[in-house]
């Protein structure tokens, strides 16, 4: 991919973000998955065969999306990195959340919350929304912006296909609860693997943004690297304990899930609740975050070319 394909993909991002009526290969992922694992059910037993048979099906679709991404075509090139790309349709769906808690509309903000999340949001009150927009951003940042930046700079147009449909394939069957103890593992340890280097980068990202907001930047710094590691994911604390530490609010705990609850780690236990105020300043370091990272991408890109 080009520089100039690469920034003109990040244009459409933020103008046009993701309409409903564009055929996202996103969702082609979704349904090959779903196909593939109904079909493989069938014909397998036991966490064996389960757990090669998930392999063969995540390597068949991570092979599938990067073959989607080798069209050298212009056109094809920019319109698939654009579908690569998260930051409008991100900061535009938890923008609508903090907006309702700025206007006192709590109803409105849990059913605005509820298209981001995963958690039960009926009974939230403020500061459990803020919380949430705030881990929300903090996570999808990496899985949304900063990854597949990083892999359409790396690998281009197939790389960052394929990273899609990795971190696709991890959202549908990387679980470690039956029935995808097995079946999924491969899903999960490879996405793992895709997100090691783009989560640890989108916590610097968060710690210089910090500082150029004027919050506390040395703080993002010692909480990432204090409490980056306290999820069973190797990837999935990090940007959440930097943006936790760049608010100086406390993340993580308990959450409920079609009525159960989980405990997750809790980042930054000295930290005050998150109030509304600081689910904003988490839209703008995401903004910032953006930017600064299409720029180090297109660097990127043009210095490779040049040599």
């Amino acid at each position: 991919m080009s520089p100039s394909q690469l920034a003109l993909a990040y244009t459409i991002d933020l103008l046009a973000g993701d309409p409903e009526w564009f055929p996202h290969p996103v969702r082609g992922f979704g349904a090959l998955i779903s196909n593939g694992e109904r079909q493989l059910r069938k014909c397998i037993a036991g966490p064996r065969q389960e757990l090669v048979a998930g392999a063969a099906l995540t390597a068949a679709v991570s092979s599938v999306a990067w073959a989607v991404g080798r069209p050298r075509n212009p056109a094809w090139q920019v319109a698939l990195g654009w579908t690569a790309l998260a930051t409008r349709s991100l900061l535009s769906e938890a923008s609508s959340v903090v907006r309702a808690l700025e206007a006192d509309d709590l109803p409105l903000a849990r059913t605005r919350l509820a298209r981001i999340v995963g958690r039960d949001t009926a009974k939230l009150n403020e500061s459990e929304i803020a919380r949430a927009v705030i881990e929300t951003l903090a996570e999808s940042a990496c899985d949304g912006i900063i990854a597949p930046l990083f892999w359409l700079a790396l690998c281009g147009v197939p790389g960052a296909m394929a990273y899609k449909a990795i971190n696709t394939m991890d959202s549908m069957i990387g679980h470690r609860e039956p029935p995808y103890e097995y079946f999924g593992r491969a899903a999960a340890r490879l996405d793992d693997l895709v997100n090691l280097a783009p989560a640890r980068l989108t916590a610097l990202l968060i710690v210089v943004a910090a500082r150029t907001q004027g919050l506390d930047a040395a703080r993002s710094r010692d909480i990432w690297l204090r409490d980056g590691d306290l999820h069973a994911s190797p990837n999935a604390g990090q940007s959440e304990a930097a943006m936790a530490g760049a608010l100086g609010v406390v993340l993580g705990g308990r959450n409920t899930y079609d009525g159960v609850a989980h405990q997750s780690p809790v980042i930054n236990v000295e930290g005050r609740t998150p109030t509304v105020a600081d689910a904003r300043s988490a839209l703008t370091t995401v903004a910032i975050i953006s930017g600064v990272a299409v720029g180090l991408a297109v660097l990127f890109l043009f210095t490779r070319r040049r040599k």
